[in-house]
């Protein structure tokens, strides 16, 4: 009886398409995101005397509430994916960026020195040693910033964006109790999942590359 239920709950809700149309906007976000957020931590890393002024403007970004955040975007955006993703991105900046910034700084300075003595250039020690030690840190600001995204992409049901936040939130508006549990358990499973994932790809990234 229970899993005819949930099937009836599913299929009433719709939370396979539902599910695609989460994960698509989570991916869209977390890949823009990531491409930025390293682009920025690598030319701050070249332009330090900036790094601090730009992480400290990143993080008054991420100081602002979630839903204030969506609001401020209605205007420009209108209701739906695009301010939903938008804000996804602005909540991933921070930690893609510190992380990219910290970890190229960081390298062991005997690695460095190993690169001068086989005579590469500064533009092939940051691409052959920097970016590459770099890595696990990287991907612990990519787990961090994936949390974020997953969290705002929930939020987005609430301005029409779609995606199983959709699902909850009519789920609280009809006071169904059976969509609330199903769509609130399958979004944290999915964002365990996804969390795990990460969480093995930068497991096996610090085995290769070592921690900081």
């Amino acid at each position: 009886m229970l899993l005819t239920d949930l099937v009836d709950v599913w299929e009433t809700n719709s939370l396979t398409t539902r599910t695609i149309e989460h994960l698509t906007m989570f991916s869209i976000a977390i890949v823009i995101a990531s491409v930025i957020g390293v682009s920025i931590g690598i030319y701050l890393y070249s332009r330090p005397r900036i790094a601090h002024p730009v992480l400290n403007f990143l993080n008054v970004v991420e100081t602002i509430p979630d839903i204030p955040l969506l609001v401020l975007l209605l205007p420009i955006f209108g209701l739906g994916e695009e301010p939903t993703i938008v804000a996804s991105i602005l909540y991933s900046l921070l930690p893609i960026t510190r992380n990219t910034y910290t970890g190229l700084k960081e390298v062991d300075q005997q690695y460095i020195d190993i690169a001068h003595a086989m005579g590469l250039s500064q533009r092939e020690i940051l691409l052959k040693v920097r970016i590459p030690l770099s890595l696990p840190m990287i991907a612990g600001g990519l787990r961090i910033a994936l949390v974020f995204t997953m969290g705002v992409v929930t939020l987005g049901g609430l301005i029409a964006a779609g995606g199983l936040g959709a699902a909850l939130i009519a789920g609280i508006q009809l006071y169904n109790v059976g969509t609330i549990l199903v769509a609130g358990i399958w979004t944290g499973l999915l964002a365990v999942i996804l969390d795990g994932f990460a969480g093995t790809i930068e497991k096996k990234l610090q085995r290769r590359y070592g921690t900081w």
